[in-house]
């Protein structure tokens, strides 16, 4: 069997990006946003470097090099593009850029560290939204908007000025002793809210997204 390679080989896993199948990625390292927080009262972070790997010609791109304080987010496809987002703690700005593979990264729009929280800080589409995400959700761009969440409830994606999200339902839980009873049933939910977090709508089934980018309810 012959095996392919790539033109630089680092032993790197590299995930899928939802939407195309020809571009992969790859982190040097798994550091997100919200642990700069703790490596900033060590003295600092090394940095890292998002790699995109191509599997119809084996070249791997990586549109800025290593600097230290500076890492990088999960990157998604829409539009025809790449997105993903820059955390540069020397200049205390989040970045947003929009790329694609063997061309000059392109600034969309720049956040101040300090106006956001770091805890789950991503883009999510079918827009290109960044937020992030823990008691409550926040929107910082296109559209600012914030509102409390459910626990059990998690944002999928933001489309037709709907929000998505899944909710997760555990029935028959013996919470004494922490353990599943014969009535046991786990499923999930998919919530619509607006922009002020009204609900709109909830009906049973999860919400998946599929590697060609389209979404399914299950």
């Amino acid at each position: 069997m012959e095996l392919n390679r790539f033109e630089v080989v680092t032993g790197r896993y590299i995930e899928e990006i939802p939407g195309q199948s020809r571009i992969g990625y790859a982190m040097s390292d798994a550091t997100d946003f919200y642990d700069m927080i703790e490596w900033s009262k060590k003295g600092g972070y090394q940095g890292s470097t998002i790699s995109f790997y191509d599997y119809n010609n084996g070249k791997v791109y990586e549109p800025f090099q290593k600097q230290r304080n500076v890492l990088y987010g999960t990157p998604i496809y829409l539009k025809k593009s790449f997105w993903f987002l820059q955390g540069d703690y020397n200049s205390g700005k989040i970045t947003l850029f929009k790329y694609y593979p063997n061309q000059i990264p392109e600034m969309i729009t720049q956040l101040n560290i300090e106006d956001v929280d770091l805890y789950n800080l991503r883009i999510i589409g079918e827009d290109v939204y960044i937020v992030s995400e823990d008691d409550e959700f926040v929107s910082y761009y296109p559209k600012s908007f914030r509102f409390s969440k459910g626990v059990n409830e998690g944002v999928s994606m933001i489309a037709d000025q709907k929000v998505y999200l899944s909710a997760w339902v555990e029935e028959g839980w013996d919470d004494e002793n922490d353990c599943e009873t014969e009535e046991y049933n786990y499923y999930e939910k998919v919530v619509e809210r607006d922009f002020k977090g009204n609900l709109l709508s909830e009906t049973l089934g999860s919400l998946q997204q599929h590697a060609d980018g389209t979404w399914w309810i299950a």
